[in-house]
């Protein structure tokens, strides 16, 4: 197995926040085929009793694979990106993710092994409130790296 079982434990941050907004949402919702109104408009997601337009629940993988992607780029990881397959992906929400939040994101390196000639890798990413801490979305996900055959 190339990928380095050292880093298993490992955690990564992204610098800075991620700021989550209003196009954004939308963008998303039309690439995803989300068309309830409450993804594109304000009045819609407040009836709805939220304070601003809610994110279809697979948009916390932006935010995500951006701080996985600094495991995955890290070159001490000795991940191959082109040998790189999405295995599996898993949300669990504390709260909507929606217009105006300030995301900080921690990416968890929980596990590594081998299983015939692939590397298997475990990431947790815990998606928090940037100003309070208080947590919105976990992203659990399983990516495989093939083997040289």
């Amino acid at each position: 197995m190339s990928v380095n079982a050292d880093l298993q434990g490992a955690q990564y941050s992204l610098e800075t926040p991620f700021d989550v907004g209003r196009e954004a949402i939308a963008e998303f919702a039309r690439s995803v085929g989300a068309a309830h109104p409450a993804h594109f408009d304000t009045d819609a997601a407040k009836e709805l009793g939220y304070a601003d337009v809610v994110a279809p629940t697979t948009f916390a993988v932006i935010p995500s694979q951006r701080c996985e992607a600094l495991y995955i780029a890290n070159p001490d990881a000795g991940i191959d990106y082109s040998r790189v397959v999405h295995g599996q992906e898993q949300f669990t929400y504390t709260r909507p993710i929606v217009a105006g939040d300030r995301l900080a994101a921690t990416t968890h390196v929980d596990g590594l092994r081998e299983a015939g000639g692939n590397a298997m890798i475990t990431t947790r990413t815990e998606l928090t409130d940037a100003a309070s801490g208080d947590a919105v979305v976990t992203v659990t996900s399983t990516i495989v790296v093939r083997g040289e055959k």
